[in-house]
């Protein structure tokens, strides 16, 4: 089976909100969303990035949410509150932190490349932590050095919302990623201070101003975890063509979201969305960046994905679906873990 190392998930949201502070669920295996450790195993998931979000009191509305086609997307109102972003994120650090000391031969947290290749001899899940939207630390950035000491390895400096260090791209389609400014002062001593302790700064959810801030600031390769080709599917959220050549020029990575509502042309979100359109935006990447800035980036437990994946147990199916495209087997296992495991050595060492 192939070995798949995946660049997003949400998991550590879905065990945060039903209170499962040591887990269990994941562990276990409680066959809800997308990921768990069976499921994972079932799918030759081997790792991935586990991302850190702060839910918003006022979530994103999407209007026919689901699986009816709704395409339109209204933006969150208002910022989150700091002192609740450092309790949330806390508790979810702990609770990947919680199960990689429960369970060390299930699931390891790894601060560098050569962690996540001891995890996979080892047969456990290799789990990188990241923030998505760093409303958790202050303008003198004193939270990033005690996450970088708990395990912190990847930073998104904003999600689709706008907070100290700059402002992200809304939902939003048909549109493009040109939405408001950029990085803050605050934002810019950010990236600066990733690059410092080697943290990877992920591009996912930035604007454009905010992309080309980073992309003159870094001294890092440039890396969007979970996003698509904007060619294909005209969402705010996706990649332009000059941001793609741009990832391939730092020899970063991009990472295909399964999102259903990022992968198609019209927009919908409909489960029922063919494998072949993913394949679509993977040819455009790497003709666009290269075979080896081209990875995956589920966006697990956080979209609505295609029905011929369904959740980790079904990644063998999409693994087809690049072989029978033509893609041949150096090229997939690059896809699948090769080039997320080099960009890592590149960053975070």
């Amino acid at each position: 089976m192939q070995p798949v190392f995946d660049g997003h998930n949400d998991t550590l949201l879905r065990l945060w909100r039903a209170r499962d502070f040591e887990g269990r669920r994941f562990l276990d295996g409680d066959g809800e969303g997308h990921v768990d450790l069976p499921r994972a195993r079932a799918g030759g998931l081997v790792g991935g990035f586990f991302a850190i979000y702060v839910p918003g009191e006022v979530e994103p509305k999407v209007i026919g949410d689901g699986d009816d086609g709704g395409v339109v997307h209204e933006p969150p109102i208002g910022p989150v509150d700091t002192a609740f972003a450092r309790k949330v994120t806390l508790e979810m650090a702990s609770i990947l932190i919680r199960m990689t000391t429960i369970r060390p031969d299930a699931i390891r947290l790894c601060r560098n490349a050569g962690d996540i290749e001891v995890a996979q001899e080892a047969g456990a899940l290799a789990a990188v932590m990241h923030i998505e939207g760093a409303e958790a630390i202050g303008p003198d950035l004193a939270e990033l050095d005690v996450l970088h000491a708990a395990g912190l390895r990847s930073l998104g400096p904003v999600w689709s919302r706008a907070n100290s260090f700059g402002q992200g791209v809304p939902f939003r389609f048909p549109s493009g990623p040109d939405h408001g400014y950029g990085l803050t002062e605050e934002g810019k001593a950010l990236v600066r201070r990733c690059n410092a302790l080697e943290i990877m700064v992920d591009l996912a959810h930035l604007n454009e101003a905010g992309f080309r801030d980073v992309a003159a600031i870094t001294d890092a390769p440039l890396v969007a975890t979970h996003s698509n080709v904007h060619t294909l599917s005209a969402s705010s959220r996706n990649l332009l063509d000059w941001q793609m050549r741009a990832i391939g020029e730092s020899r970063g990575v991009m990472g295909l979201n399964y999102a259903v509502g990022f992968l198609r042309e019209d927009g919908r979100r409909i489960s029922d969305t063919p494998l072949t359109t993913m394949i679509r935006h993977l040819d455009v990447m790497i003709e666009t960046m290269g075979e080896g800035c081209v990875a995956l980036g589920s966006d697990f437990d956080g979209a609505l994905i295609p029905a011929g994946i369904g959740d980790a147990a079904g990644l063998p199916a999409l693994v087809q679906a690049m072989r029978d495209a033509g893609y041949g087997e150096a090229l997939v296992e690059r896809i699948c873990r090769g080039n997320w495991v080099d960009v890592l050595r590149r960053t975070i060492g």
